[in-house]
């Protein structure tokens, strides 16, 4: 059974490179992205997110994407295998305004129900959070990789090539990990 679990900042490619790794092994994807956020980008109270996180990481095989790592851990405790995306911050920033300019108002399949995408107070928050995410957050998700266990493997993929070539090998990669 394979858990794996995709990390990296906004706009690095997580989404796109779960959803091709879900297809093609066969293994259910959640967005955390999705599970996280009520209708009009409401947080979920800490005690109900860590319950439903619980039940998501309980599942016997899965793909994950997303930052919204619970506090128990059990998502990277679960994980067989954790896939980060290190882009160049730059690449993440344009992507991630680019995805709003395609999808402004509406409503993606792997945000949740009622949450469209808007630039507004709250976006720039966002791209505050991307523009930080690597002194503020990439050390810690690097520190999560460094603490796997021996059973668990991890992945650092920095280049569009690297995650190429991770996907053209996808089940040899992660037999032989």
């Amino acid at each position: 059974m394979h858990r794996i679990l995709v990390i990296g900042s906004p706009g690095a490619g997580k989404t796109t490179l779960a959803l091709r790794m879900a297809e093609r092994l066969g293994l259910p994807l959640t967005h955390l992205d999705r599970e996280y956020w009520r209708p009009g980008w409401i947080k979920p109270l800490s005690d109900e997110w860590e319950a439903q996180a619980a039940r998501l990481a309980a599942e016997p095989s899965w793909i994950m994407d997303g930052e919204y790592l619970d506090e128990a851990g059990l998502q990277v405790a679960r994980a067989t295998s954790i896939v980060m995306l290190d882009r160049p911050r730059a690449l993440c920033l344009f992507r991630a305004i680019w995805r709003v300019v395609l999808n402004y108002r509406k409503e993606r399949p792997d945000l949740g129900e009622g949450c469209p995408e808007y630039f507004n107070r709250d976006y720039v928050t966002f791209v505050r959070f991307i523009w930080t995410y690597p002194k503020k957050i990439r050390p810690k998700m690097l520190a999560v990789l460094r603490s796997l266990r021996p059973d668990q493997t991890g992945f650092i993929l920095k280049s569009q090539a690297e995650i190429q070539a991770f996907e053209a090998d996808l089940p040899a990669v992660l037999k032989a990990a």
